[in-house]
């Protein structure tokens, strides 16, 4: 089986408000970044050829989402919250849940969504540069109340 190949579009132009995060080829290896973006702390994710940039503490207890793994569920990619398993889309924000619908005779487990909760930016590539766009603050989402303050290994240690 032969690996996937990047494909990375180019846009013409930039947003005023794009900051500079690093190069294309620092994501080779680890696939994903941490970095503060106008006093915010975000991760980047490049996975499966896109890129994903989301704020940095999970929106459930403020864990590290940089050091959770990705899981593919339901064809969505994941990030999973490395302190209490919360399952994260990467393109949407959205925090999902398995469960058993109460009307399913064979009580099977599904995924379930909670609606958006974990704030995510846009990520724009040019020549071979990312940039990180926060999206508008105006929209609140779960994830702000992490957001507000930065967070040390002293108040939010990871665990062991």
């Amino acid at each position: 089986m032969g690996q996937q190949q990047a494909i990375i579009a180019e846009p013409e132009e930039l947003e005023e408000s794009a900051v500079l995060v690093g190069k294309v080829e620092d994501f080779k290896v680890s696939k994903r970044m941490r970095t503060t973006v106008n006093d915010k702390e975000v991760v980047i994710f490049h996975h499966l050829g896109t890129f994903h940039a989301l704020d940095l503490r999970c929106y459930h207890a403020g864990g590290p989402l940089h050091l959770g793994e990705i899981e593919d569920i339901n064809g969505q990619a994941c990030i999973v919250c490395p302190w209490h398993k919360y399952k994260i889309v990467l393109e949407n924000g959205e925090g999902l849940y398995q469960g058993v619908d109460p009307k399913d005779p064979k009580r099977s487990k599904k995924w379930f969504s909670k609606g958006r909760k974990q704030r995510t930016h846009k990520v724009t590539v040019k020549d071979g540069n990312v940039y990180v766009m926060l999206s508008d603050p105006n929209m609140k989402c779960d994830s702000d109340f992490f957001a507000k303050e930065k967070f040390n290994d002293e108040v939010c240690p990871d665990p062991v």
